[in-house]
């Protein structure tokens, strides 16, 4: 626990203040096909062209090699070929694909420039004895976005970052620097402009955007910087391009989409069998328990404690028959113990991270000293991924990396001394130089070994620590929060520039972590956490239970409610995860994405769209039954009660505790399925398909596959193209089913049309039926419910059928 010597006038006083010098003076520059080096007194600039829309500017110091490699987080690329220099004015203008770069050459600083105009302010290198800085002038009107998952509001300006990743057990609060992951991507966003800035340093990053109003810096702890700017023009076009870079997440198997259930944890057998029943017995849905450290022989990864869980067979294929998945947590730390054959064999073979004196490096962690591997070398990476056949032998195809920042207990940084040497291999590193990648690593290591494993099944993977690019190997949650109000409202903000940073699937502990939840909050953040694309409860030991039946029966069916609104929405939220793995748009999106030009969205940190048709507002006080909520341009109805709001306004929201405030906008077309218990029971040949009118015209790609296998990546999956279109009194549906090589039967298809602007009077090629109940029993019919201004209309659709439906009235 920190005290008020954290602020000792001599402490502070104590603290070193570098000196940094400019790079300069310019001695020339050389331009190659692929690259145009740019030569100064104290430093070497490389720019290359990863896309037309991306450049790269690369810094090393003098003595250092010029050619600097991308880490791996990045994709492999080819530079681009065709630049073309001009010195003119005391400038440099540097031309290729759509972007120029101007340097000054008596200043040594830059600017970029598009077709649209100045892309940013200039840019300005200096180094001291310690690190390299580049200062960037920002527009008055500038918004910063992304950094992955920091704390604080939804924009980032005259905030204070550090990137390194660290097992913060303190309270998460705002002005907090440093968490377990770090993605150093600054979106810049100004009303008529957007970009982004990459900074791909592993080691230390310190993001400093309070210095002056009009300007920031960037500051590496090594003689080299790495920087990509990465232009738009439009803010969703900078996400994509990034997701170039870094790549997006492969397609999760569908059950990992569902409800999850997890503590610190469930003791022995006994507990989560029943826990399981219990679940089912209640009737609500749930797809994933979790197997926290307990489950271990003495904490050793790849062991289970015989007496707490005696026969993990029988308990995996009686959870089977239930539709649940286990998810055991597997931390890096490999404990020291003669007899342990995973030690063994890995000191045997040279697979843990040493010291500069040749020495396995030992530091303290769950199971007391443990040895590290070191997932820099590729060969290591499949030693460990090849170690997961002890799990996939159980049925299990989950697998949960915590403690991997890494977490060191006994250090006084809490993590590996920086002087631990990385093979990297080949090229020989320190972990001060990868420390915000070895988690990264772990987590590639752990979803290519069981996707080799699995053969032809999707693996899940989730991590706590994390760099960029790590959405291509696992999804991550917020680490350990509290069962705080504030924690609620911070886990929005935090999801949202996760989302911008790449990171789609993400989500936080709801109900919190540690402290004590009560029946309310619980509530609330179960409301909030069934619209966030990873969506688990999770508790620490000696907290007060949290599933969702542990308070009351208000409680219980409050959270029975939404997890089954959840689940109904499977096929849209499905689309949605689809959709992210081809563009690397976030699922859960904050309104300045969707709205970039209306300022009022520029700093909403507590509601947030799912894609762009759901705006949810949570409920995140105590006590409360109202909130403001902004609605942005068009128009928007109440989700629960149908009422019509013209967007471009502020609203009140009244939310009873059973009431999280939700919008749906005009044109949506929301699908939805029967309810179920768990994802292995999704049946999509029976669709609800909400269609939201209103004068919009509107479509909507469904997606499906078989939920499980990798045959989606070789084109196993089939889309529904959904589009509306209403003029005058006339309302057109059609829907073209496009099979693209999954084998499906028939879909029975109940379009629900809410706030028609006519009533109707028929529908080609169908017969109305004089009540509802018929519809049920039918395959084709429509019937229009004058009360609720809804109209319903039934058919069926078979593969490669193209139907167009036209309501008149």
């Amino acid at each position: 626990m920190q005290t008020s010597e954290k602020i000792h006038p001599d402490q502070i006083e104590s603290e070193s203040i570098s000196i940094y010098r400019d790079i300069g003076p310019y001695k020339g520059y050389e331009c190659r096909d692929k690259y145009v080096m740019i030569y100064s007194e104290h430093a070497n600039l490389t720019v290359k062209l990863v896309t037309p829309g991306i450049v790269r500017i690369s810094v090393s110091l003098e003595g250092r090699d010029a050619e600097l490699e991308p880490s791996k987080a990045l994709l492999p690329y080819e530079p681009l070929e065709g630049w073309n220099v001009i010195e003119r004015n005391n400038e440099l203008e540097i031309t290729g694909g759509n972007i120029v770069l101007v340097v000054d050459i008596a200043a040594l600083s830059f600017y970029v420039k598009t077709g649209q105009g100045t892309l940013c302010g200039s840019y300005k290198l200096s180094f001291s004895d310690t690190a390299v800085r580049c200062q960037g002038s920002m527009d008055d009107e500038a918004m910063i976005y992304g950094l992955g998952e920091t704390t604080g509001y939804l924009n980032k300006r005259g905030e204070r970052y550090t990137m390194w990743n660290s097992d913060v057990f303190d309270p998460h609060v705002p002005d907090m620097e440093s968490l377990y992951q770090s993605i150093p991507l600054l979106i810049n966003h100004a009303s008529d402009n957007t970009f982004g800035l990459f900074i791909d340093n592993p080691g230390r990053t310190v993001v400093d955007l309070r210095e002056a109003l009009d300007s920031y810096f960037i500051e590496t702890a090594s003689g080299e910087m790495d920087l990509y700017f990465i232009t738009g023009p439009g803010f969703k076009d900078v996400v994509t391009n990034y997701s170039i870079l870094t790549g997006t997440m492969p397609l999760p198997p569908l059950w990992s989409l569902g409800y999850q259930q997890s503590r610190f944890s469930y003791m022995n057998q006994e507990e989560v069998i029943q826990l399981a029943h219990n679940f089912r017995s209640k009737g609500i849905p749930c797809d994933v328990i979790y197997l926290d450290i307990h489950y271990m022989d003495d904490y050793k990864v790849f062991t289970f404690d015989m007496d707490r869980f005696p026969d993990p067979a029988a308990m995996m294929s009686e959870l089977k028959e239930l539709g649940f998945r286990i998810v055991p947590v597997v931390d890096p730390g490999v404990k020291v113990q003669n007899g342990y054959e995973v030690y063994e064999q890995g000191i045997e073979e040279g697979r843990f991270c040493q010291t500069p004196d040749g020495k396995e490096y030992v530091g303290a962690v769950w199971p007391g000293p443990s040895v590290f591997p070191d997932f820099t070398d590729e060969v290591t990476r499949e030693w460990w991924g090849a170690l997961h056949q002890f799990y996939v032998d159980y049925g299990i195809s989950g697998i949960w990396n915590d403690m991997n920042e890494p977490s060191v207990f006994n250090s006084p940084t809490k993590t590996m001394d920086d002087n631990v040497i990385h093979r990297n291999d080949g090229n020989p590193k320190t972990h001060g130089e990868m420390h915000n990648i070895y988690s990264l690593l772990m987590s590639q290591a752990t979803y290519e070994g069981m996707e080799k494993l699995l053969q032809g099944e999707r693996p899940f993977v989730l991590t706590r620590a994390g760099y960029a690019g790590i959405q291509r190997y696992a999804t991550v949650w917020t680490g350990d929060n509290r069962s705080y109000w504030d924690h609620m409202r911070l886990s929005m903000s935090m999801g949202l520039n996760l989302g911008l940073s790449g990171v789609a699937f993400c989500g936080a502990d709801i109900g919190g972590f540690m402290h004590h939840a009560s029946g309310e909050l619980l509530a609330r953040w179960t409301q909030l956490g069934v619209f966030t694309p990873f969506c688990r409860n999770h508790s620490a030991m000696d907290t007060r239970n949290q599933e969702p039946w542990t308070f009351n029966d208000e409680v219980e069916e409050i959270c029975r409610k939404y997890i089954e609104f959840r689940y109904r929405m499977l096929p849209y939220l499905y689309s949605l995860f689809y959709d992210s793995t081809c563009t690397g748009l976030p699922i859960m999106r904050p309104l300045v994405l969707e709205y970039p030009k209306d300022r009022n969205t520029y700093h909403l940190s507590d509601q947030f769209l799912l894609g762009k048709d759901l705006l949810v507002a949570p409920i995140y006080e105590p006590g409360k039954q109202h909130r403001v909520v902004y609605l942005p341009e068009g128009i928007w109805f109440d989700y629960w009660t149908g009422t019509r709001y013209e967007g471009g306004a502020h609203i009140i929201a009244h939310a009873p505790l059973d009431v999280l405030p939700l919008y749906i906008r005009a044109g949506a077309i929301l699908p939805q399925t029967q309810l179920m218990q768990h994802t292995g029971q999704a049946i999509w040949q029976e669709l609800d398909i909400h269609l939201y009118t209103q004068g919009a015209t509107s479509a909507f790609t469904l997606y499906e596959d078989d939920g499980l296998s990798d045959r989606y990546a070789q084109g196993a999956y089939n889309l529904i193209q959904i589009s509306t279109e209403e003029n005058d009194r006339r309302y057109t549906i059609s829907a073209a089913y496009e099979v693209c090589g999954l084998q499906q039967d028939d879909k029975s298809i109940l379009f629900t049309v809410h706030h028609l602007s006519f009533i109707p009077k028929s529908v080609n090629l169908i017969s109305e039926v004089p009540e509802m109940k018929h519809l049920e029993e039918q395959s084709f019919g429509w019937y229009y419910d004058k009360q609720d201004n809804q109209l319903y209309i039934k058919t069926q659709l078979a593969g490669l059928q193209e139907v167009e439906i036209i309501v008149e009235g």
